[in-house]
């Protein structure tokens, strides 16, 4: 397959400088767009909703450490043992993240947002409002007990 080359579209800039598990919640962070690439007219309308779907890069995972396989998440080995695309750690093959956030403010090129877990600095690739009718309806979604567990203290 032929690489793919992206460039951010602006950097987070966010109270959190290590990538720890839990306790996202709260966490009130500035996305940057890139202003040699951007104007305001790029955010026009994000103001009308109340969240939106950021995709960032996981640039500080070490190449070395990136999982095609199956692990145990979190290295518990309580859970099952599930591929990386049955789980959401960061150290996938391509290095993204993806994460639905508040919109608490828009200034010009910066979205002050709260739970996004992105760390300071960390490239964000793309930015999109979040639309509930893309979402499947939460009472058709399943998934296993062991990510609940894992999920409990994750945005607390």
């Amino acid at each position: 397959m032929a690489a793919i080359t992206l460039d951010p579209i602006g950097r987070v800039h966010s109270p959190r400088i290590e990538a720890k598990d839990d306790f996202w919640g709260d966490v009130i962070s500035v996305i940057e767009l890139d202003s040699t690439r951007f104007t305001p007219e790029s955010v026009l309308g994000l103001t009308d909703f109340s969240h939106i779907l950021v995709v960032f890069h996981l640039d500080r995972v070490p190449d070395d450490s990136v999982v095609s396989s199956a692990s145990h998440p979190r290295n518990n080995p309580d859970w099952p043992r599930v591929g990386i695309f049955a789980q959401r750690k960061k150290h996938r093959p391509n290095k993204l993240g993806v994460s639905i956030c508040e919109l608490l403010q828009v200034d010009g090129l910066k979205l002050k947002v709260k739970a996004l877990d992105a760390i300071e600095g960390t490239p964000v690739l793309d930015i999109k409002p979040y639309v509930r009718e893309f979402e499947p309806d939460p009472a058709q979604v399943r998934q296993p007990q062991w990510m609940t567990e894992l999920m409990r203290d994750y945005f607390s």
